[in-house]
């Protein structure tokens, strides 16, 4: 019986030997683990973070080329109706003439009401002048007049009408105001 003891012994010796192994690969894959979990939940955070800061990137450049392209609207439409000003005050001249042919004088009345309706519908507003307080804002003042009726600091006469969209000026209304 000693010999299958012996032999029992031997084999229970040979098991035994790479469990020992075994069990200290399982260590350390054990004690790997937590290292390999802590690595693979900050690369996570991290790459979280970068969406989060590319959603919010992308969100501010949103907002801002909306605002810019609001921005250069108004500075296009500005542009472009400064340009038409002398047109306007070409129409309210002819207007203001003496004219024997009243169809004629009915199709530039249509013109002038047409391009009204078009810059007001482009946010153009005419700024205020005769009679109205001086305003440095909104008023280039050309020559100061006495002027019996107008108080002083007041607009007396307009020689060219100012144009505004919002609160930008497009052009100065050219006024004369009253000492």
């Amino acid at each position: 019986m000693e010999n299958s003891d012996s032999v029992n012994l031997e084999e229970a010796a040979q098991t035994e030997a790479p469990a020992e192994p075994a069990e200290a690969a399982e260590a350390e894959v054990v004690e790997e683990q937590p290292d390999a979990d802590e690595k693979l939940a900050a690369e996570l955070a991290q790459v979280k973070d970068q969406l989060l800061r590319t959603m919010a990137e992308y969100d501010n450049h949103r907002k801002r080329t909306a605002k810019e392209k609001l921005e250069l609207r108004a500075d296009i439409i500005s542009n472009v109706v400064s340009d038409f000003l002398p047109v306007m005050d070409n129409l309210e001249r002819a207007l203001a003439a003496e004219c024997t042919d009243s169809n004629y004088k009915q199709g530039v009345q249509m013109i002038y009401d047409s391009f009204m309706a078009t810059l007001t519908k482009l946010g153009v507003t005419e700024i205020e002048s005769d009679g109205a307080e001086f305003d440095p804002q909104l008023h280039q003042a050309v020559q100061r007049v006495d002027e019996e009726g107008v108080e002083s600091g007041k607009v007396a006469k307009t020689f060219a009408k100012g144009y505004k969209i919002n609160d930008k000026v497009i052009r100065f209304a050219m006024v004369a105001v009253a000492n």
